[in-house]
């Protein structure tokens, strides 16, 4: 089994900065990638970004491009979202996620269908 462990989500007003943390744990962790996702309360959880656990390669959904910044310790199992510029049309959930298995597409990192483990989410509020 993998646990994931979101944290660094709070308050920050527009133009601000906040960093979120995932650390990954179990028994023996492997996975292909992991990824951010984001949901408002009654909408469908939305792609933020990704990466490669092998190669490090990053993958941004438009409206985060230039502001956020996905990285990765390896040794730690642990990835990171930067995220600068931060506008309150970002307040949401922020969940983190591990593909286990590679996908058969690299388009399919941009869904939730791919994830087998989820984290519990951390709120992230920007204010006007």
């Amino acid at each position: 089994q993998v646990q994931l462990v979101e944290s660094g989500g709070g308050l920050v007003q527009a133009g601000g900065s906040l960093r979120l943390s995932c650390a990954a744990s179990g028994r023996t962790f492997r996975s292909y990638a992991m990824g951010w996702f984001r949901q408002v309360t009654g909408k469908e959880r939305e792609f933020v970004a990704a990466i490669r656990w092998s190669s490090g390669t990053t993958y941004y959904t438009d409206f985060v491009k230039g502001r956020f910044t996905m990285s990765r310790d390896n040794a730690k199992n642990t990835v990171f979202l930067q995220m600068n510029s931060l506008k309150p049309e970002d307040t949401a959930v922020y969940y983190c996620a591990a593909a286990v298995a590679t996908p058969r597409s690299i388009d399919l990192l941009f869904t939730t269908r791919v994830y087998e483990y989820w984290g519990q989410g951390t709120q992230v509020t920007v204010s006007s």
